[in-house]
């Protein structure tokens, strides 16, 4: 993943691979511009009572399910959670008030990475390493699951935005 400046839309035509990381790109370097410029207080700020949602909770929430997906699933490595735990499994957005956004974007961008590294050159009919609720998952399935996700918080996100700044649009 590249700086979110150069964030471009996906082809019009393409194969069914490219098109799917094109996508999965977009929408992360939505997220990063959905979180541009904005001062520690900012990305910390939650929507609305009793919700944990905030932009840095979202940011730390994605780094997670990057490495859930892409490390635990399809590579089949240990099963440990980035920011949850077994007292708070929702502690990407409970603790996001007390985290450090420099380490977790740090964080986000290193599970991108990893995820970009661990899909390089595989098929799209490639099954995980793990079973999900005792199915096989495909990396067919874990790229548009991950566009989803990616789309659903952008959503959330355009709004949080909204509610720091005045800022909106993609």
């Amino acid at each position: 993943m590249t700086d979110a400046t150069e964030r471009t839309d996906p082809p019009y035509a393409a194969d069914e691979a490219t098109m799917l990381a094109a996508w999965l790109d977009f929408h992360r370097k939505t997220l990063a511009v959905k979180t541009a410029g904005l001062t520690e207080e900012q990305l910390k700020r939650r929507s609305v009572p009793p919700s944990t949602l905030s932009l840095l909770g979202l940011v730390r929430h994605l780094a997670e399910v990057e490495s859930y997906w892409y490390q635990v699933i399809l590579l089949g490595g240990e099963d440990t959670a980035v920011y949850g735990t077994a007292e708070d499994p929702d502690f990407d957005f409970n603790g996001a008030d007390q985290a450090d956004p420099a380490e977790a974007f740090a964080t986000w961008r290193r599970q991108i990475e990893l995820a970009e590294q661990a899909v390089c050159g595989l098929p799209l009919e490639t099954v995980g390493k793990r079973r999900r609720g005792g199915e096989e998952v495909t990396l067919r399935w874990i790229q548009v699951h991950l566009i989803e996700e990616y789309a659903r918080h952008n959503g959330h996100a355009d709004l949080l935005r909204e509610c720091v700044d005045g800022v909106t649009g993609e």
